[in-house]
């Protein structure tokens, strides 16, 4: 007779069904077997990877509750089992912290500000495929990582705004966004940019800014670079399906701070600019489509980036989440 699994499906409140499939897929450990070791858990991961991806593949995003994943050292030992490559975060705004191995801190952002809906560095053409994000630290209150399926934004937008949606698909965006030398904590796009280009060399940096499709224009006591156009709407092909993949809504809403004005921050591939209602109006339909399960200690999501946009909202410290970025 076949060992019983490690993992078993789980049901969640906040869990939504599209078409049968439930939104996200949560597993948290059978009960039939003893309580599992971390490795335990390792070793399950990579011999049930197979079964882990077809539940990914299926909802975009899978938790794993109620594992024995306390510290940051053990959530590089889950990410490591999943054998997926590491992506350095070259050209992301949000400044974070190396913690371990290849754990980051998540947005170091202050704890009032809310970050908007994004696909991981849409802004960039390239990208992670795979996030993982770990609850260390659980919070006093809220700071949920809502998330959303990027195809039913995409479906909602179109039936709504068809008009809007094709000049997206024509013309792409524009990301403009002036950073500092160092990195501002007190912005959620504060990474400066030494580190975002990971040197303080400006030729080194325009290198890398190039090799990224972007253009650097230096100024007194930084820099404005100068992403696209690159492509707002994108097709999924492992699910065959287009996708609301850009960080519009979030530039747009979000990217404010002494340096930026967020209206500025992103416009029409041609460079004129998007109409303020119907950015507005998305934020509504992300919000109306997202589900935000309230983290608890030891919680792992792994979150398809092609498939999910994801947020953050405001909390009441402490609370610690770190990321993972993998290719």
């Amino acid at each position: 007779m076949a060992e019983p699994s490690l993992f078993a499906e789980a049901r969640l409140p906040h869990q939504r069904s599209y078409g049968g499939v439930f939104f996200p897929s949560v597993l948290a450990p059978n009960s039939g077997i003893p309580p599992p070791s971390l490795s335990v858990l390792t070793q399950a991961i990579k011999t049930q990877k197979p079964y882990l991806e077809s539940l990914v593949r299926e909802a975009g995003t899978l938790l794993l509750r109620g594992f024995p994943v306390g510290s940051a050292a053990d959530f590089n030992a889950v990410v490591e089992a999943f054998g997926y490559e590491e992506l350095p975060y070259v050209g992301g705004a949000a400044p974070r912290t190396n913690v371990v191995g290849r754990v980051f801190t998540a947005n170091e952002s202050p704890p009032d500000q809310k970050i908007p809906f994004h696909h991981e560095m849409a802004q960039v053409p390239e990208f992670p495929s795979k996030l993982f994000f770990f609850c260390e630290v659980e919070p006093a209150s809220g700071g949920e990582t809502p998330i959303v399926l990027s195809h039913v934004v995409y479906e909602r937008m179109r039936e709504k705004y068809p008009d809007f949606v094709q000049r997206l698909e024509e013309h792409g965006l524009i990301y403009t966004r002036v950073l500092g030398e160092e990195d501002d904590p007190s912005s959620p796009i504060g990474r400066g940019w030494k580190s975002t280009f990971l040197t303080d060399d400006k030729s080194l940096a325009e290198k890398r800014a190039a090799r990224l499709g972007m253009k650097l224009e230096w100024t007194e006591d930084g820099v404005k670079s100068i992403m696209g156009p690159i492509p707002a709407i994108k097709h999924d092909e492992s699910r065959n399906r287009k996708i609301w993949f850009n960080s519009m809504v979030a530039a747009y809403t979000g990217w404010e701070d002494a340096r930026n004005n967020p209206v500025k921050a992103v416009t029409f591939g041609d460079g004129s600019p998007l109409p303020g209602d119907v950015i507005h109006d998305c934020l509504k339909i992300l919000e109306e489509e997202s589900i935000a399960i309230p983290w608890k200690k030891g919680d792992v999501l792994l979150v398809d980036n092609l498939a999910v946009l994801h947020s953050r909202r405001s909390f009441d410290p402490p609370r610690r989440v770190l990321a993972s970025l993998c290719k």
